[in-house]
């Protein structure tokens, strides 16, 4: 691939997490409604994961896989689809879309501690102060009566926290581990994955299935829609990014997925916007660009001149 090119699928896999990724929440949070949440999210992702190899073999693309790759896919489609996707789905029975994509934009903040642990890389001094404003949001965003007084909202909210936690470690487990060469490939394995221990799931909480006949049009669609972009296009883009960039700036997606989120929650929705969750909003992202910024902080620098 040449590097022109290289550039340009850069940029449109960063507009497919950016975008499609937040509309995801809406289109999630209407299928949730009618449907049971890991029957929901193993479906798309089962479905989403035969396709991918139904157009991977109509490309000529090999599907051969060893047996240390399968181990690897079966972790990432645990972490990012099975935890890190399927119990955000559950969480959204209790909490708004738009709060949901809200309380997830403090990833990159998880996905730098996480690094500081795992990794041992250094937390810069606009890291640190991101890190803050991130803990403050947070506790704005989750302090609102409107939020806390919804029945199951708080068992939500903890569950998306650790669904974060889970994505993080995905995110760097991938950047690192021995899948296969091909992203579009690499996503079908872990798509498949992550759906069949969705499955198990499903059974374990005695979930009851139904056939796509008699769900509504609306949930049709968004299933639709959800298995198209959000799973084949988005969580390919997704994979080819984190071979490409680093986990931290992958994870850079969450300055626009809440907006989006809360703009759709709010017009198809008609989810509230509090003055809290703007507030909450501007503090958090102001805190995720800090940590990924570039820039050092100038009293910082000027102190240790």
């Amino acid at each position: 691939m040449s590097s022109s090119n290289s550039t340009l699928f850069i940029i449109l896999a960063f507009f497919s997490i950016y975008v499609i990724w937040g509309s995801t929440y809406l289109l999630n949070k209407i299928a949730v409604s009618e449907l049971p949440p890991f029957m929901l999210a193993s479906i798309r992702f089962i479905t989403a994961g035969l396709l991918i190899f139904i157009i991977a073999k109509l490309m000529g693309k090999s599907l051969a896989i060893t047996k240390r790759q399968l181990v690897n896919v079966f972790i990432a489609g645990f972490l990012f689809l099975t935890l890190g996707n399927g119990v955000v789905v559950w969480a959204l029975k209790y909490v708004d879309s738009g709060f949901a994509a809200l309380e997830i934009s403090a990833q990159p903040l998880v996905v730098l501690v996480l690094m500081r642990v795992f990794q041992g890389k250094k937390i810069k001094a606009m890291s640190v102060l991101g890190v803050i404003l991130g803990i403050v949001g947070i506790y704005l965003l989750v302090s609102q009566n409107e939020v806390v007084s919804k029945e199951g909202s708080i068992i939500g909210m903890v569950m998306i926290f650790f669904c974060m936690v889970s994505w993080a470690s995905g995110s760097l487990f991938v950047g690192n581990a021995d899948l296969p060469s091909n992203y579009f490939v690499n996503t079908g394995y872990q798509m498949l994955a992550g759906g069949f221990m969705l499955v198990i799931g499903s059974l374990i909480f005695g979930e009851v299935w139904s056939f796509p006949n008699v769900w509504s049009e609306e949930v049709q669609w968004s299933m639709i829609l959800l298995i198209v972009f959000g799973s084949i296009v988005a969580f390919t883009s997704f994979n080819f990014l984190l071979k490409k960039v680093s986990p931290d700036k992958v994870a850079t997606s969450t300055y626009v997925n809440p907006i989006i989120a809360l703009l759709l929650g709010w017009y198809f929705l008609n989810e509230v916007i509090t003055t809290q969750s703007i507030v909450a909003a501007i503090v958090l992202l102001t805190g995720v660009y800090f940590i990924n910024t570039k820039k050092k902080l100038v009293i910082f620098a000027r102190f240790r001149k």
